[in-house]
Formats: structure tokens, sequence, C-alpha cells
């Protein structure tokens, strides 16, 4: 069975599947155990979420971390897995509805709160707030979208494509923050506001961040990832019939299409359609 067969059937069947199957099948993937018990649309324990915290702080953390090249990623990861749990777990989050046509704005809804990601939180990625908002409330999730929002959240392109159920196909397309960023924000997670303060702090250090007043996205992105995931260039033909209706609504591009310069230190730049450039985030 492939990674996204499996998916599919964890999607399809998972709440016939034992807890402990579901833990082995995470491992298998190597996905946070508590996104592969949403997408089988399980429970999530306490101990899986984050502990309340301020979500300002979380904002800044995450806005502080798209300065960091790699190597200062890693060494940021490093930090926060040596840093001690302290924060009081929340209630289980309860199961999806397992009656929604369309599990996917659920369980994506579950991978950021898993996170405890929100759209004020999640670092910029490319895309409007109301298009995230769009993918969240059902109304479209193209593969472009995916891509987009794939690195932050440290999934794959392809498992979250399988998940949706957008078949995958060559995108001229190029995401701003690779899955690295999502391995910081995944490592974050049991963090306090402390900590959060704390590992912001380390952040700075790291990158030696200047406050710039302005929210700007600079992390160097998927074009310099080591090991950037590839779209396949030949993918099977979607012989599903043109989407009519609501559900083309869904597919359709919503959202601006950033495009990716370099100036001559060699930073990535980011330019959008001014037509549909959404409102500029002020920095925490």
């Amino acid at each position: 069975m492939t990674r996204s067969e499996l998916l599919r059937d964890l999607l399809d069947h998972g709440r016939n599947y034992a807890a402990s199957r579901i833990e082995e099948h995470a491992g298998e993937l190597d996905l946070p155990l508590a996104d592969v018990l949403v997408v089988a649309g399980h429970p999530v324990p306490g101990h899986l979420l984050p502990p309340d915290r301020n979500q300002k702080v979380l904002r800044a953390f995450a806005y502080r971390v798209t300065y960091c090249t790699h190597a200062q990623l890693a060494l940021l990861r490093d930090f926060l897995d040596a840093l001690p749990v302290l924060g009081t777990p929340p209630d289980a989050r309860p199961a999806r509805d397992p009656t929604e046509p369309d599990p996917f704005p659920a369980v994506l809804q579950a991978i950021m709160d898993n996170r405890g990601l929100g759209l004020y939180e999640l670092p910029f990625v490319g895309l409007a707030r109301s298009t995230i908002l769009g993918m969240l409330h059902g109304r479209w999730h193209q593969l472009r979208q995916l891509h987009a929002i794939a690195g932050p959240l440290g999934w794959r392109l392809a498992d979250l494509a399988a998940v949706a159920d957008e078949s995958l196909h060559p995108i001229d397309f190029h995401p701003i923050l690779c899955h690295h960023v999502g391995a910081v924000l995944l490592a974050a997670v049991p963090c306090t506001t402390e900590q959060l303060k704390h590992a912001g702090r380390e952040a700075d250090l790291l990158n030696v961040h200047k406050n710039r007043g302005v929210w700007q996205p600079v992390s160097y992105g998927v074009e310099e990832c080591p090991d950037a995931e590839a779209i396949p260039p030949e993918s099977p033909a979607d012989e599903r019939p043109p989407p009519v209706g609501p559900q083309r609504d869904r597919r359709l591009n919503h959202g601006s299409r950033p495009s990716v310069r370099r100036n001559a230190s060699g930073r990535i730049l980011i330019r959008r359609n001014a037509a549909a450039t959404p409102p500029r985030h002020q920095e925490p």
C-alpha cells in the first residue's frame, strides 16, 4: 500500500482502526500522531495538543521563525526539543463529524489546531487570508494552495493532496516556506507562553533579526531547501469529469499568486499582483 493509499484508507475507514494501529501508521508515515488521529476520525488526547497560551506571542514567534536559514532552523528546533514540558494539557478534542461529504476542511482545521495556529498565527504563505479561510470552509482547495500551506504544517504535498483528494500534476509555483519551518512550529507545540517568548528571543539571536516594523516574509524558502519535494513531471491524468456547480467553485483559483525574485545579496523577495494583494500584516 502506497502512502497515498494508506492515507485515503485512514480517511475513509480509520474509525475502525484501533489506537495502537493508528500509532503504528503514524510512525510509518513519519507524521505527528495527533494529525493521523485527525485523518482517521479519532479524538485527539490532550497531551498531544498545545497548552493554553497567548496567541499574540505565538504569532510573534512564528513571525521570527521565518527569518531563519535552514541551519538556524535546525538549531532552533534542537533548542525547542530540549525545553521541559511545563504546560497543562487541554481537554481532548472530539473526533470530526463523520457525515461531512468533504472531510478535508475539518482535517485541515484540526491540523492547524494541533499546532495552535489560527489564521493570524500561521506565517505568511503567499495566500490571502480569505483564501485560507475558503479552504477551511470547504469552498476550494487547489493543488497550488495545498502546496503553499504544506510546508508550514510540516506535511508533504503528496500526502496533503491525498487527504484532499486532489490529483498531483506539474504546477508553476514555488512555496515560500518549506517543511523545515513546519518542523520548528511542530516542535513548539508543547511550549507555554513564556517558553515561546524565550524561543522567540533565541530565534532573534540566531538570525540577528531587526525589527522592521511591518510583517515581511523573508524566509529563504523552498528554492534553497536541501530536500525540497518535487512534483512528478508526469502524473496520471485526472479522469473525473469537470466539476460543476459548487464543486467547480471549490476548485476556482482564489487569492494572490506570489512571484519570487532575489536581490543582489541573494535574499528572496516576494512580489504579488497588486490587484489581489491582501492587507499587509503588521508585525507582532
